[in-house]
Order: C-alpha cells, then sequence, then structure tokens
C-alpha cells in the first residue's frame, strides 16, 4: 500500500459518520467536585464522527469546558465544547489517532447495524420524542429546562439540573405527575392521569399555565 492509499484511507476513517438518536450520559468538567448540585446528566446524540459529536443536552457549560460523555456503543469520550446549539452543544472530541479509528469502527459498525434493523427491539416500548426539550414546572411556580429521556403513557424520564424529592408534584410540560424514581442520570414521573400516545408529545412541550393539584 502507497502513502497515498494510507492517506486516503485515514480520511474515510475520519469522516465515517451516524446520525440519529441514541441516549448516553455526560458530565461536565465545573460539575465534578460540586457536590452539592447534580452532577451526571443525559443526553442525547444527534451526530457523531471520530472528530467531533453533537447532543441535545438539559445543561451545556461554557465554551471550551472540558467534558466526558458515555454512549453504549461508542464508549467513554472525553472533549471540549465547541460550541452551542439550540438546546445542546457541539463537543471537539481529544483523542490519538489510534483511538479516533477505533472509534471510527465502532460508528461503522453502529450504522450497519442500525440501517440493517438490528437495533434492540425493546426501545419500542417506551418512545423517544421527536424533540427531547422540555419544561419541568413546579408547585411553586419555578420552571427549568429538562431534556425527556423517554416517555410512555403513564410516565417519563427526565434530566434537569435538580434532583426532586420522591413523592414531589410536578409538571413536564403540560402534563401532571410525581417523582417516583431516581435515576443514575434524573428521575422518573408517573402521570396522574395515563395519556394518549398520539397527543402525548405534544402535551410535554412547555405549556403557559400547568396546574400541579395532584
Amino acid at each position: 500500500m502507497t502513502q497515498f492509499d494510507e492517506r486516503q484511507n485515514a480520511s474515510a476513517r475520519s469522516d465515517v459518520r451516524f446520525v440519529g438518536a441514541l441516549m448516553g450520559k455526560y458530565l461536565l468538567a465545573s460539575r465534578r467536585d460540586r457536590a452539592a448540585c447534580v452532577q451526571v446528566f443525559a443526553c442525547r446524540l444527534q451526530s457523531i464522527s471520530p472528530k467531533h459529536l453533537v447532543a441535545s443536552a438539559p445543561v451545556v457549560g461554557d465554551l471550551g469546558e472540558g467534558m466526558s460523555a458515555s454512549f453504549e456503543p461508542f464508549g467513554l469520550l472525553r472533549g471540549r465544547v465547541e460550541r452551542m446549539i439550540d438546546g445542546g452543544f457541539a463537543v471537539a472530541i481529544d483523542a490519538d489517532p489510534d483511538d479516533r479509528a477505533l472509534l471510527a469502527k465502532r460508528i461503522a459498525w453502529y450504522k450497519r447495524r442500525t440501517f440493517n434493523g438490528l437495533t434492540d427491539k425493546r426501545s419500542h416500548r417506551r418512545l423517544m420524542p421527536r424533540d427531547p426539550r422540555s419544561l419541568l414546572v413546579f408547585g411553586d411556580g419555578r420552571a427549568l429546562e429538562c431534556l425527556i429521556i423517554d416517555m410512555s403513557r403513564s410516565g417519563a424520564a427526565v434530566s434537569a439540573d435538580v434532583q426532586p424529592p420522591i413523592g414531589t408534584p410536578l409538571a413536564v410540560g403540560s402534563v401532571v405527575g410525581r417523582v417516583v424514581r431516581w435515576l443514575d442520570v434524573g428521575f422518573a414521573v408517573r402521570f396522574v392521569v395515563e395519556q394518549d400516545e398520539m397527543t402525548l408529545e405534544d402535551c410535554l412541550h412547555p405549556a403557559p399555565q400547568v396546574q400541579l393539584e395532584c
């Protein structure tokens, strides 16, 4: 193989890209030593290449801030916030050439797996909204941005810069519920009234006024 061929192969590997929704979790460098606040958040991947990733996230950090993210097919990735997007961030991935080549292989494998219909069928039991961004509304009127991890007719899993006590009444968008369980990247909310699956996502979008009598 000539040097030209090697350069072409290296360029092809660096251009491997996956565009699609995939849940993961992340930690911002500024949160690592702050015991009084939430440290690990959920995020939803929008796209990834061996050099960059773009994700929706409830807390975006500062430009240039170090962060680490984990997605099951790709493993642990480290990088820095490169730019902000609406409801998330773009990250420049820090990796040496060998690690980038390994990530390129994992991305290519996951693309084949996804496009061949080999994704985990269990994911159909809970739905991922088209737009994961929403608002939490608390009984005192406070509103806080959140990311919907997944949803069903009876509840939703969310990630936000807060960890409410079990039993806390709140609304996700305009749907009223109570916190029933903590997760490693957020918490689960059980809706007071079971929702219609066809209109669920619209109801989870932010609403101007919500009554929390539940």
